[in-house]
Formats: C-alpha cells, sequence, structure tokens
C-alpha cells in the first residue's frame, strides 16, 4: 500500500469517528433537527480532525501530520 494511500484512509478514518461522535453528541444534546444535525456534524468534523499529507523530499516520500489541537506539524512516516 503506498503512503498516499495510508494518508488518505488515515484522514478517512478520523474524519469518520469524529463525524459519527459528534453526529450522536450533537443530535442529543441540541434541539436541531432534520439535516442541520448531520451538516454541523460535517463541518465540526471537518474544521477538527487531523490533516496528512504526504510530501515527496530528496529522502524519499514521508507523511506530516498537522492538527488543531497539536503545536507545528509532526512527521509520521
Amino acid at each position: 500500500m503506498s503512503l498516499r494511500t495510508k494518508a488518505f484512509l488515515f484522514q478517512l478514518m478520523c474524519f469518520a469517528a469524529l463525524f459519527i461522535l459528534f453526529r450522536f453528541l450533537i443530535g442529543k444534546y441540541t434541539n436541531l433537527t432534520g439535516l442541520w444535525v448531520p451538516f454541523t456534524a460535517f463541518v465540526v468534523g471537518t474544521l477538527i480532525s487531523p490533516k496528512f499529507q504526504v510530501i515527496r523530499t530528496k529522502d524519499g516520500d514521508k507523511m506530516f501530520m498537522k492538527w488543531l489541537f497539536l503545536k507545528g506539524i509532526r512527521e509520521i512516516k
């Protein structure tokens, strides 16, 4: 599996977990109904989920992660 595929899957799994969590929390603890619940969960999940990216360097491909709650950019692989 290529590093770009892993970065995509990591990003998808993080977003999906946060989306499901926020959809449940927003539906339970707010007065939003209908399409507002998944739409709000989508926006919050998009803003809060970590961003993964693969950069080609002279040493080869490396995966980096940037997250709102961590300072700076972290190298994953």
